[in-house]
């Protein structure tokens, strides 16, 4: 990331606003947001092909579900946050990963621009290709302050999206026991 220009754009956009970024509040506000922009968007320098371990599945057949992974994203249409939790399955094949993947996963996709619909399939499809696994299950639980502060302004709207493959996808029984273990 380009700190110095993240910097000098920020000081524009307080000087466009009608603030004055020489007061005292205000003076090290472009450099604060440069550097936390390292980490909200600290998603665009990694792969999760890159940190995802891959173990041989060792005869186990039965599904794998992480829950409640908090995430924080950005809104790619108004630059807002959006926040929730993520439920990540798979049923194994050959393969399984370590368990904090999953949620390691969720963090490098939810650390970009984003919307939620992307974000859900994004991560439904790196565990599908990595793993090859009989079904994945992905349900994002999300609060977005674009529809709180602006907008609509519904304060308790939460928006739910969900990506299947596989069993999770073909078979209803299979999606419904997922769908109830992680309620």
């Amino acid at each position: 990331m380009d700190h110095d220009k993240i910097q000098a754009l920020i000081a524009q956009l307080l000087t466009a606003i009608g603030e004055d970024t020489g007061r005292e509040g205000l003076r090290e506000t472009p450099s604060r947001v440069a550097k936390s922009y390292e980490k909200l968007f600290g998603g665009y320098g990694q792969s999760p092909k890159d940190v995802i371990t891959v173990f041989d599945n060792e005869g186990y057949d039965e599904m794998i579900i992480a829950k409640d992974i908090d995430f924080y994203s950005t809104c790619e249409h108004h630059l807002l946050p959006f926040v929730g939790r993520a439920y990540v399955g798979y049923i194994p094949n050959d393969k399984i990963i370590g368990l904090s993947k999953m949620p390691r996963m969720v963090e490098i996709f939810s650390r970009r621009l984003q919307n939620q619909e992307r974000l859900t399939r994004q991560i439904a499809d790196t565990l599908d290709e990595l793993l090859k696994p009989k079904g994945v299950g992905v349900v994002l639980e999300g609060e977005h302050l674009c529809m709180k502060a602006r907008g609509v302004e519904k304060q308790n709207c939460k928006i739910t999206t969900s990506s299947f493959t596989g069993l999770f996808l073909k078979n209803t029984n299979t999606r419904a026991e997922f769908l109830n273990l992680i309620r």
